[in-house]
């Protein structure tokens, strides 16, 4: 299991939720009730999913493919940390993850 804490723009935590491994961000992002867009369906023609992920946890993930950083030089708010959410396998190593959502999250399909 994996513990998943999604924080607001502002750095306020906004939920903590439990995850297995093999799941994917996204997913448990939407589950989570995260404005989290996903355009694409999570299969990386977008960056509606782009999060920033904690730094201590960013070390943690396996290094971004150039086209996902292709696809984050689209995203608004990118930072050094961000990353696709639709590109993030939970893993059982990966024992917690703090996210960060960007302020223009916004998630236009799922209401």
């Amino acid at each position: 299991m994996t513990v998943v804490r999604f924080f607001k723009a502002d750095g306020t935590l906004d939920r903590e939720v439990e995850a297995e491994a093999g799941q994917r961000l996204l997913d448990v992002a939407w589950a989570a009730k995260q404005p989290l867009e996903g355009a694409c369906e999570g299969v990386m023609s977008c960056s509606t999913c782009h999060v920033i992920v904690d730094q201590e946890h960013f070390a943690r993930l396996p290094k971004a493919s150039e086209e996902e950083e292709d696809m984050l030089d689209l995203a608004a708010h990118a930072t050094r940390h961000s990353r696709l959410a639709c590109q993030i396998i939970l893993t059982d190593e990966l024992k917690t993850l703090d996210v960060r959502i960007p302020p223009t999250a916004r998630n236009w399909l799922r209401g």
